[in-house]
């Protein structure tokens, strides 16, 4: 997020039609879309729009971090620089750069992410696991297991034979197996 006001600032996806499909320009090139960022929220439940309203003089510019905190009543914060060297701020930092300061906001904590909410509206539930080393992950372990039973099947060129084994690798991969 940008310290200061932005013309263009939001997301780039490529665009895409009705059916999903990716939209190109005549050159073959694939179109680009500028996705702007949703409305935030006052402590109080209120949206606060992270854009300039239309009558202003930056009207649709994407409003810097510093106005964000100062519509907040973060004056002081406001005035911190954006972020830490390398987005390495000290070890329990929360009010040592306008980024940090933004983070730790309630209103920017509980947001969903684009994830999150996919997800939702599919019915499908996401569990984020702590971040820790992935040869630490028991998911990166299980799959090593189901990985190692099916290979001990014999090589098969039938698809149908060939997700049978799949399926059965995968079955073979119990309940106390995980929780060891």
């Amino acid at each position: 997020m940008p310290k200061n006001p932005s013309r263009s600032w939001g997301v780039t996806v490529l665009a895409k039609d009705d059916s999903g499909a990716i939209m190109y320009h005549s050159d073959g090139k694939p179109q680009k879309l500028k996705v702007p960022m949703e409305p935030g929220c006052y402590a109080n439940g209120e949206p606060q729009s992270l854009y300039f309203p239309d009558g202003h003089e930056k009207a649709g510019w994407f409003k810097e971090m510093a106005h964000i905190l100062q519509e907040q009543g973060l004056e002081g914060e406001s005035t911190l620089q954006a972020k830490c060297k390398g987005f390495c701020c000290p070890p329990g930092g929360i009010s040592c750069c306008c980024r940090q300061v933004l983070y730790n906001q309630p209103n920017f904590v509980c947001v969903e992410s684009i994830l999150e909410t996919t997800c939702c509206a599919k019915n499908v539930q996401v569990l984020f696991l702590p971040k820790f080393h992935c040869k630490l992950n028991f998911i990166k372990q299980v799959w090593g297991y189901a990985k190692w039973i099916y290979c001990q099947f014999p090589p098969l060129s039938k698809e149908s034979d060939l997700e049978k084994n799949v399926i059965h690798a995968l079955d073979s991969v119990t309940l106390p197996l995980m929780h060891w």
